[in-house]
This record gives C-alpha cells, sequence and structure tokens, in this order.
C-alpha cells in the first residue's frame, strides 16, 4: 500500500528520515519508487532540468500535468506531490483551488506544493485544505519569487529574518499544511523550526536537522551541468552517459555487431 500525508507524520514520531527526491518523467519514476523513495515530488523544477528553461517560471500548468501524468504510472508506494506553478495560484484561494483540482482529478497526484507563507497565501493553504486538498508548504529561498528575492540566496540570516520564518511555518501548520519544505536556509534555523512543528520538514540546502530531505534528481545523479553549491552528487550520469554514447558511436562507425557479446 502506497504513502500518505499521514504516514509522513508517523515518520517524524517515530523519528524516521523522510526521503524525497523530484521526478519528472516514467522510468526514473518507477526506478525511484522501487529504490524506496518516500515521497516524489513533479517540481517546477522540471522547467529548468527536463524543459531547458533558465528558471521555474516559464512552466506551464498543462505542462506540469503532462508531467504528473507520466510519473504517476511509475509510482505504487511514494507519496506523489506536484508543483502549483508560478500564476497559477497566487490570485486567489478560489483560483488555487481551481488549480489545484485538476492535479488531483487528472493526474493522480495526492497533493501540491506552494510557496510562501505571507498571510494570503497562510489563507489559501486554509481553503484548500479545508477542502480536501492536501497542501505541502515551502519557505525560505522560494524560487518562484527569485526576483523579489534578489537572486538565489540564503535566506532567514538574521534574528529577525528567522523569526518571520518560524512564524510562516507555524500559520501553515496551522492552516493545514501537512509538511513543509524548507530551502536554503541556516541549519540551526531549520533544526529548531523542526523541532517546534509538529508538522514534519524537509529540507533542501537546509542542514541535516530536518525531518527529511529533498534534491532535484538531476542533481542527485550528476546530470545538470552546474548543480547548486549545496548538492552533493552521488553518480555522474552524464560522464557515464557520454561514456556509453562513445562505444555505440564507434561501434556504428566500424559496423560493428550490436548483439550481445
Amino acid at each position: 500500500m502506497g504513502l500518505s500525508i499521514h504516514s509522513l507524520r508517523k515518520l517524524k514520531e517515530r523519528a524516521q528520515p523522510i526521503v524525497a527526491l523530484t521526478a519528472t518523467e516514467y522510468a526514473i519514476a518507477h526506478v525511484l519508487d522501487q529504490a524506496g523513495v518516500d515521497l516524489l515530488l513533479v517540481g517546477d523544477s522540471l522547467s529548468m532540468v527536463a524543459l531547458g528553461y533558465t528558471s521555474t517560471l516559464p512552466v506551464t500548468v498543462d505542462e506540469l500535468l503532462h508531467h504528473c501524468r507520466a510519473v504517476r504510472r511509475g509510482v505504487e508506494r511514494a507519496l506523489l506531490v506536484a508543483d502549483l506553478p508560478f500564476g497559477s495560484y497566487e490570485q486567489s484561494p478560489q483560483q488555487a483551488f481551481s488549480t489545484a483540482t485538476r492535479f488531483l482529478k487528472e493526474t493522480g497526484v495526492q497533493a501540491v506544493k506552494l510557496e510562501g507563507g505571507y498571510p494570503r497565501m497562510v489563507e489559501t493553504v486554509a481553503f484548500l485544505t479545508e477542502s480536501g486538498i492536501p497542501v505541502l508548504g515551502h519557505l525560505g529561498l522560494t524560487p518562484q519569487a527569485v526576483h523579489q528575492l534578489g537572486g538565489y540566496r540564503v535566506q532567514g540570516k538574521t534574528a529577525q529574518a528567522a523569526e518571520r520564518l518560524l512564524d510562516q511555518a507555524l500559520a501553515l501548520a496551522g492552516a493545514g499544511a501537512f509538511a513543509v519544505v524548507l530551502e536554503h536556509i541556516p541549519h540551526d534555523l531549520a533544526g529548531e523550526m523542526s523541532g517546534t512543528l509538529l508538522i514534519p520538514t524537509i529540507g533542501i540546502g537546509a542542514g541535516p536537522h530536518c525531518d527529511g530531505q529533498i534534491l532535484v534528481t538531476h542533481d542527485l545523479l550528476g546530470l545538470t551541468e552546474k548543480p547548486p553549491l549545496f548538492v552533493k552528487p552521488y553518480a555522474d550520469l552524464r560522464a557515464l552517459i557520454a561514456e556509453a554514447v562513445g562505444r555505440y558511436g564507434a561501434d556504428v562507425r566500424a559496423h560493428r555487431s550490436f548483439e550481445e557479446r
């Protein structure tokens, strides 16, 4: 049986770290699911790693729906969450509900992720959760607000900024968010937030003290040319793929057989 939002809460209660990764298509999603990943996010990061854009902003609802459907076919165990793309939920709770219902009904994801913890976003999260739509929050470095933040910088470095992030996290939890992603914030702040919140925290570039961790799978596998500085690549698939294609090309040009030998 697959994991649910309640499964993540139980993992936190048992102090068992949550393993989370992104997925963009069927084959890799199936491998990740079979490998025991707890949460798979069809993130708007696919805008860059799968579609070649320079930020998360250009990806559309229809593009994300397409990728969610492909990933869903490869997932049996993991909790599947979809990012709502920039411009599809910020206008009003009603707009967010309309977009979120499309993802749940048309793709089979189990929850959606929204960025930000300001008062209007907290209101939106409450509206969605009260309407039966599970929500994963996202605080700290929120890539959809990259222009407002002035770049991909560490957030929450001052005492005032740290207090604001903690207050926002508590507000999101109070609004019904089942967990919150903490991105690119100081490690001690992430630890404090994880100890304060009853809901799980999932870190990315936020140190080891969160209740779980998430990375962009392309970064983890060494498929991105310039991964973020906080990412530890666990493989170098760019080199492996290039080497395999080189050997294939050599066989083609030498008229060698492709049969197993």
